[in-house]
């Protein structure tokens, strides 16, 4: 489960133990059983504190701000958007640079929707405005309910005429963040780090291979972070002094949140529901290990690229990928 915190994880326990014992991957004792589904979060994260401090990163912004047309779309508020009912996402771009800006390398189009953190991940050939509009009509193509708004940063690659035509075309909410303030997309910015870097590490990609490595990846992630990783949304924030108090909903997977929005069809929901009796979690996980180490094994052809002193060595590119098996 990637490692994933208690509170993350107790909830979704009782129906993973069930989805992987009908896919015979887990065998247990009635004891150890019942232990299972009774263990605390607090307990799990005792117990696997060792293990979470061996896998840390850290990244960096490479956005580029775009000036066109950047009047014509405004600025979101919070106001501005029902975040409870899907369909209202934000976008952002991910660099593979692997360190070193110079030439074209992969970009990963992160889309994710902030009422059932629903999330989907496309990798594209550069930071054309083009490659990024037609992947985001593909993700758009893929989304188990209607796309009504998205919300991007003020790089180029979104505020474009490409961009701008289409939405006022099919209807879409185009709101852009504030500049320099990383927060307004706060719900994308956690993905880039939680699904795209744990997925596939800093390294550079920049060939055709790479990319195709990159889709083919990405098109079981989607599976196994949207059915079998759990998320929880903040509900409140309160300030007393210097101390900050959050409140979190209970951990539930974004299939979950969809079957619970009211506002997606039934239909929809049924197509949902018969997609995840097929889906395996450690079938989807072992597959996507293969795909990590061919990732992997396609940068070590030729002469690697420089890469700055903060970036992360080879052996931590693939968080998720060390004892894969056993998480």
């Amino acid at each position: 489960m990637d490692y994933i915190c208690g509170k993350r994880l107790q909830p979704l326990l009782p129906e993973l133990i069930t989805v992987l014992e009908r896919h015979n991957e887990f065998h247990c004792d009635r004891e150890t059983r019942s232990k299972l589904l009774a263990i605390s979060a607090a307990t799990i994260d005792r117990l696997l504190k060792p293990e979470r401090r061996k896998f840390e990163l850290r990244g960096r912004s490479g956005t580029k701000p775009g000036t066109l047309l950047k009047k014509q779309i405004p600025i979101r508020t919070f106001a501005d958007w029902d975040e409870q009912q899907p369909g209202f996402a934000e976008i952002d771009l991910v660099g593979h640079d692997g360190g070193s800006v110079a030439g074209d390398y992969c970009q990963t189009l992160d889309l994710t929707d902030i009422a059932t953190t629903w999330t989907e991940t496309k990798a594209v050939r550069n930071k054309a405005q083009a490659f990024v509009f037609e992947a985001l009509k593909e993700i758009r193509a893929e989304l188990p309910f209607p796309l009504l708004g998205i919300d991007s940063d003020n790089g180029s690659e979104f505020i474009n005429q490409y961009l701008t035509t289409y939405c006022v075309r099919e209807k879409l909410s185009f709101t852009r963040s504030r500049p320099y303030r990383k927060n307004d997309n706060c719900f994308v910015e956690q993905k880039n780090y939680s699904i795209v870097r744990r997925a596939v590490g800093y390294q550079r990609f920049d060939t055709d291979k790479q990319l195709g490595i990159l889709n083919e990846l990405y098109a079981t992630l989607r599976l196994y972070t949207n059915f079998f990783q759990p998320t929880m949304k903040l509900i409140r924030k309160e300030r007393v002094g210097s101390k900050v108090s959050k409140r979190y909903d209970r951990a539930q997977t974004p299939y979950q949140r969809v079957l619970a929005a009211p506002q997606v069809s039934q239909a929809a929901k049924q197509k949902l529901r018969r997609k995840y009796e097929l889906l395996n979690p450690a079938a989807l996980k072992r597959r996507l290990m293969r795909l990590q180490d061919r990732l992997l094994k396609s940068t070590a052809v030729g002469k690697p690229p420089r890469v700055r002193s903060r970036q992360c060595s080879n052996d931590r590119f693939f968080t998720n990928r060390v004892r894969g098996d056993q998480a």
